[in-house]
């Protein structure tokens, strides 16, 4: 296990609210000691059975449905309009939407009818920056228990992400592709996963998380980080485009570079620019081979323009971006992939130099959030939490923040079929190729049933243990209390 220095040991103490910790590097590497991909998801299986857990069994995503399921006596939000439709029912059958019906007909005889009682149904949620793995592990389960005790707490996160409602994530940051085997196979319930793998970085660059005492690097000695797919370091075309075939290879939906600094990471203040525009453009060009996109993490201008020279499709974060990188963002048609940062709320206190940068971030955010709407940016939304299940527990209430700038209805469309758009860029990569954040004919059935008019009141989101009555995934009834 990584021994970290002095400077990290704050983090002991505080949970991290931007991509990475020196404590991701820990997690990770118990889990690669100890767990093999495979051994990861027989090793659930095992300590289910074995430990009898109740309540994991329950979260054990249930056998396809027999019958379909039709829902009357509701009022629909689609995913692509603005008001609520009502006279309109839904038929699912498998894990497609088989119809919307506006003709007022019988439900199929074999179909389990629920009656929404003049309930809202929605499209499941999509959060377009989360880290499976690290979500909500706190920091004495990432030092202290075993690999096996990791993995079922990253599981029994990801049941909680999903009773939340939100039924996709994409995933920017973390060895998940054992977790999201283990959710498609049905061996434990939680959203789908669109996996980066290892976010790879330059030295001495946010996710760059070694111990002084491993300096200096030689291509022949990985750091321990490295080696558990939390992080990869490059530092020249060649690398950087070797880093991105491995998590392709591994079956990265889409991948992660760090083109500049980034908030928990002390020796990477905001403002530095890191990768090079050759090593970048080699990793756009190696992920675009393969039918797929680079997500760029970058918060500064000069980092930001830079790796939309090189290609890059997407930028994470961007809070401190002026006019005139706002305007080339629009120019070029770039995703902005951006979290609502506003305060110590949202992230927990941090100390030290990642102290001073969660300031700069939560000063640029309304800024930020305003030159997206003044240049009509393809606006994504993304909460980014990390290291606290009391923070992961905020998920609604981060998308809930975005009513500072923008009407409920379009929050909505943001969060379902926005997001889903931009998904859509894994192009040939994309595992789960279909329809998602919309209701509609062929659709994937991920379905919501809302307490309040969320197109009302985005808060109604903001608190999904009393407001969402059912959560349906593919077809799926993961939480019913209608």
């Amino acid at each position: 296990m990584i021994r970290f220095g002095q400077k990290y040991r704050h983090f002991a103490h505080n949970s991290g609210c931007a991509c990475h910790n020196p404590a991701l590097a820990q997690l990770s590497d118990r889990m690669t000691l100890d767990l093999s991909r495979r051994g990861f998801i027989a090793g659930v299986t095992t300590s289910i059975a074995a430990l009898g857990l109740p309540g994991f069994a329950s979260a054990q995503a249930p056998s396809p449905a027999a019958k379909p399921t039709f829902f009357t006596n509701l009022r629909l939000f689609d995913g692509t309009g603005t008001a609520l439709r009502g006279n309109v029912q839904i038929l699912v059958t498998g894990s497609r939407i088989a119809a919307v019906d506006t003709g007022n007909n019988s439900a199929p005889t074999d179909a389990t009818v629920i009656d929404c009682g003049g309930r809202v149904l929605m499209p499941g949620l999509i959060d377009a920056h989360w880290h499976s793995m690290f979500a909500a592990l706190p920091v004495n389960i990432l030092l202290g228990a075993d690999a096996g005790a990791i993995n079922l707490a990253a599981s029994a996160e990801a049941q909680r992400t999903l009773l939340r409602g939100f039924t996709t994530v994409r995933d920017l940051g973390g060895p998940a592709f054992a977790l999201k085997q283990a959710i498609d196979e049905g061996l434990v319930a939680g959203p789908r996963i669109y996996p980066s793998g290892a976010m790879i970085t330059a030295t001495g660059g946010h996710g760059d998380l070694r111990p002084l005492t491993e300096l200096p690097r030689t291509s022949a000695r990985l750091s321990l980080a490295e080696q558990s797919g939390g992080a990869a370091i490059a530092d020249s075309p060649d690398e950087v485009r070797l880093r991105v075939r491995e998590q392709l290879m591994q079956g990265a939906s889409q991948i992660k570079l760090v083109a500049g600094g980034g908030v928990s990471s002390p020796r990477a203040p905001l403002d530095m620019t890191t990768f090079s525009e050759p090593e970048l453009r080699a990793g756009i060009e190696a992920a675009a081979d393969r039918g797929t996109y680079v997500a760029v993490h970058a918060y500064a201008p000069q980092a930001i323009q830079r790796a939309i020279t090189a290609g890059a499709q997407c930028i994470e974060h961007a809070h401190l971006m002026d006019e005139a990188t706002a305007k080339i963002i629009a120019d070029t048609g770039t995703w902005l992939s951006i979290q609502p940062f506003l305060s110590d709320a949202d992230t927990g206190v941090l100390t030290g130099p990642s102290r001073v940068a969660s300031l700069q971030v939560f000063a640029g955010t309304d800024n930020a959030y305003k030159l997206a709407i003044k240049h009509k940016l393809k606006t994504a939304f993304g909460s980014d939490m990390l290291f606290s299940a009391a923070h992961a527990a905020r998920q609604g209430i981060m998308l809930s923040h975005l009513d500072r700038w923008y009407a409920a209805p379009e929050i909505l469309k943001m969060a379902t079929s926005g997001n889903a758009e931009l998904l859509n860029l894994s192009g040939t990569r994309n595992p789960y190729p279909g329809r998602l954040g919309v209701i509609a004919k062929d659709a994937y059935a991920d379905l919501l049933v809302v307490d309040g008019d969320p197109t009302a009141d985005i808060a109604v989101i903001a608190d999904p243990a009393k407001n969402l009555r059912l959560v349906m995934k593919d077809g799926r009834v993961h939480k019913n209390t209608l």
